[in-house]
């Protein structure tokens, strides 16, 4: 196939790629180099795919509509839209922006579709739709109608911009919400990779509560795998968990940390921020049933992966 992967240097994005490309499709790689973090650190993500004959890179924002249009007019058979900003607690200081980069970038995106094709897109979602639901695992038929964050509204805004093109347009849109993704090329900002930069380098690290928050996290080559099989299957309209299924507390998971860098991590304790969940915890059954979605890879093997790769990283 060939396939647009929007948000192609981001971490998710550039893993994409590579598998798209190990497994023989042809890739157009898409990616604004939003300054939310080091540009350097993108270009470093695809490198490896840009090596390759079949992988073509341009670099181009989504929010400009005569831009997407030309761009998804170039024909493909399906899109993988993983285009968009990250994190709940920035997007509490910069609501506007968030608003810009999902929500105007994702209309763009359809409105391109609808008007050129492909007709197929898998469109990358976020637990965090779910709110501060305190039943678990979540089914993707529980509520998702109270958002903590600007982030968190604008994927679920996406979601029901989804469905309404799936519905007045025809277009096959397969939502995924993705649960706390870890593993290397990881976002800087992001919890795992922060804490493993501070512990190793002897500094304190700031924990948000008492340790008792749980998150379901999930390795980044098992939402590949499930981006993959969603990107060859996608009809219809469906919102799909790919998750961990399995949820871990804040303080296991720095214990797991500490035990595998073989230091002892520095503690300050923080309240708990606006915005976060006090869990997640995804039920994956309906993947399973869809994707032959599983998790393979375990935290603590994950974790280690993840370490040995920032070691590698930053010995250069």
């Amino acid at each position: 196939m060939r396939i647009l992967v929007t948000g192609a240097a981001g971490f998710i994005g550039s893993h994409l790629c590579d598998a798209l490309l190990a497994s023989g499709h042809e890739v157009v790689g898409v990616d604004n180099f939003d300054p939310y973090y080091d540009r350097a650190v993108k270009e470093r993500n695809i490198k490896a795919a840009a090596l390759s004959p079949s992988f073509c890179f341009v670099e181009g924002d989504l929010r400009d509509a005569g831009f997407t249009r030309g761009l998804v007019g170039r024909g493909f058979d399906a899109v993988a839209h993983l285009a968009g900003r990250g994190g709940v607690r920035r997007s509490i200081a910069e609501p506007r922006a968030y608003a810009e980069l999902n929500y105007m970038a994702t209309l763009n995106v359809l409105e391109a579709l609808r008007e050129l094709g492909p007709k197929r897109l898998v469109f990358a979602s976020t637990s965090s739709v779910y709110g501060g639901r305190n039943s678990v695992p979540f089914r993707e038929d529980d509520p998702a109608s109270r958002p903590l964050s600007p982030y968190a509204a604008t994927k679920l805004a996406c979601e029901a911009l989804c469905h309404s093109y799936h519905h007045l347009y025809g277009l096959d849109i397969w939502a995924l919400r993705f649960f706390t993704v870890y593993g290397p090329r990881q976002r800087p900002d992001m919890a795992i990779h922060k804490f493993v930069t501070k512990i190793e380098a002897g500094e304190a690290i700031e924990r948000f509560g008492d340790g008792s928050a749980q998150r379901d996290y999930t390795y980044v080559s098992d939402i590949v795998a499930g981006v993959e099989r969603a990107l060859e299957r996608v009809s219809g309209y469906e919102i799909i968990n790919i998750g961990g299924a399995q949820t871990t507390p804040l303080g296991r998971l720095i214990s797991m940390i500490e035990e595998l860098l073989g230091r002892k991590a520095v503690i300050v304790e923080k309240p708990m921020q606006p915005g976060d969940v006090p869990r997640t915890f995804a039920d994956v059954s309906k993947a399973r049933r869809l994707l032959d979605f599983a998790p393979s890879v375990q935290l603590e093997e994950g974790l280690r992966e993840f370490i040995g790769w920032y070691r590698a990283t930053t010995a250069h």
